[in-house]
């Protein structure tokens, strides 16, 4: 669909702000000792929601970890975050980091845990340049954060039942959804239908055999995992609707049979009704 210009600057945001955070994922990858490592939590507490990027369970402490993929140059004043080029004032991230490490010792107090929260915000991107930042705040620039990764290695950490007796306390503690997220609101007919390429979105694909293929960026994809990636779109964008062959004939708007498509859903999804009234879960 076609986006306002606030709303492509939000999912532009959103998106680097992911990138990052598959970044330090891959980097977390290298820890060898003991430690349970958990991503993208949404926990709430007296009320109030907080997400957090990765926490890293350790023997004797909780690393608290907030990751930004912010790009250029970058200064502090105050508690206040601006941009050198365009002056810009952004969100100072080690607010809501401590805000986080707060409401995440609340919730620890609640559970009855005694655990050391340490919170750090990691600026991931080599392109990153951040001027006057404090020593004594808890900020991992570019340059760090390789070193920062190594220093888990060089620290002893033994995990026992206590440590996956919290680990699987927060999981269960998770929320699903977020009801202060803004999205934008969109409706089935204005949402452009089709195949489009996994890789570069791009919908110059065409299908040769049992795959589409993109004119764009060259990139291969199998017709059925094609298939069931539209799937599963529909089922998170329409969740009230429900899943039958017509629907997602229309939906990929492709040049795949609805025969085709009733074999998909089979092999994936089960069968409900009977005749027309098909559907599937």
């Amino acid at each position: 669909m076609e986006l306002t210009e606030k709303e492509k600057f939000r999912y532009f945001t959103l998106q680097k702000g992911f990138e990052g955070e598959i970044e330090f994922d891959k980097m977390a990858e290298s820890i060898l000792e003991e430690r349970y490592i958990i991503n993208d939590l949404l926990l709430e507490v007296n009320n109030s929601y907080f997400q957090i990027d990765t926490l890293i369970i350790s023997q004797d402490i909780i690393h608290l970890l907030d990751i930004k993929n912010y790009e250029g140059d970058c200064y502090l004043e105050g508690d206040k975050l601006f941009s050198v080029t365009t002056n810009r004032e952004y969100k100072n991230p080690i607010i809501q980091l401590k805000r986080s490490a707060t409401l995440l010792r609340q919730l620890l107090q609640n559970l009855k845990l005694n655990y050391l929260v340490e919170p750090s915000v990691i600026f991931i991107n080599p392109e990153f340049t951040l001027y006057q930042a404090p020593m004594d705040q808890p900020i991992i620039l570019p340059t760090q954060v390789k070193h920062f990764i190594r220093s888990f290695s060089k620290i002893p950490s033994r995990l026992n039942d206590h440590h996956n007796k919290l680990a699987q306390t927060l999981l269960s503690l998770h929320k699903i959804q977020n009801p202060h997220t803004n999205l934008p609101e969109y409706y089935y007919d204005q949402l452009q239908k089709g195949i489009y390429c996994n890789s570069c979105y791009s919908y110059l694909v065409y299908r040769n055999n049992k795959s589409y293929f993109c004119k764009n960026c060259g990139r291969q994809e199998a017709v059925g995992v094609a298939i069931l990636r539209n799937i599963k779109e529909f089922e998170l964008l329409f969740p009230e609707e429900r899943l039958t062959t017509e629907s997602i004939y229309g939906w990929c708007n492709t040049d795949i049979s609805r025969k085709t498509l009733m074999r998909i859903l089979r092999e994936h999804y089960t069968v409900h009704g009977n005749a027309r009234r098909t559907y599937y879960k």
